[in-house]
């Protein structure tokens, strides 16, 4: 991505976050967000395809993935996952905790996003679940320990976002944790 789409997208997400803690998130419409980030419309739907999508993006997936792919084979699906995700967590540059900690407070307090939420986490799933049956996992016992490890990331994520305290990595490392020695 170019600098000047970066900086497009970036100013985006900068107004809808405003606009959604001022209006909520119901209230605000794509309209709305381009016209504070000074775009039209179309380009708003150029970087997101529903406004649900500013809260709602993951862009981990082929690096947990990949990182699931690597782990020694021989431990139980959910342990591999675990220690995957929290591999792929150490190569990635730190989010903006601040920034990820708004949108997903967002997520968390609006109900109708629970299903978009859902969906992301339904495919990175199956990247998880993937990574696992190429490791030699059945696929049934892959796809539970794919959506056991994604659902407790999603808890830990929802309830580290409505505090203030802590910080991002600590949140997914602890939920991983909870994984990790749960199977030990």
């Amino acid at each position: 991505m170019t600098g000047k789409l970066m900086r497009t997208r970036a100013r985006l997400l900068e107004a809808a976050l405003e606009l959604f803690a001022t209006q909520g998130f119901e209230a605000t419409t794509a309209a709305q967000i381009a016209a504070r980030a000074g775009v039209t419309q179309m380009t708003f739907f150029r970087h997101f395809p529903t406004k649900a999508a500013v809260l709602i993006g993951d862009p981990y997936d082929p690096v947990i993935g990949e990182s699931i792919r690597r782990e020694p084979p021989g431990a139980d699906p959910i342990t591999l996952a675990a220690r995957g995700v929290r591999k792929a967590w150490q190569e990635l540059p730190s989010p903006a905790a601040d920034e990820v900690r708004a949108r997903l407070r967002i997520v968390a307090q609006t109900p109708s996003l629970r299903a978009d939420l859902a969906a992301g986490t339904a495919a990175t799933e199956v990247v998880v679940a993937e990574a696992l049956t190429d490791l030699g996992v059945d696929p049934h016992r892959a796809a539970v320990a794919a959506g056991a490890v994604l659902g407790a990331l999603n808890a830990a994520l929802l309830r580290w976002s409505l505090s203030d305290d802590g910080d991002l990595g600590a949140a997914i490392h602890s939920a991983l944790d909870v994984l990790e020695h749960a199977n030990a």
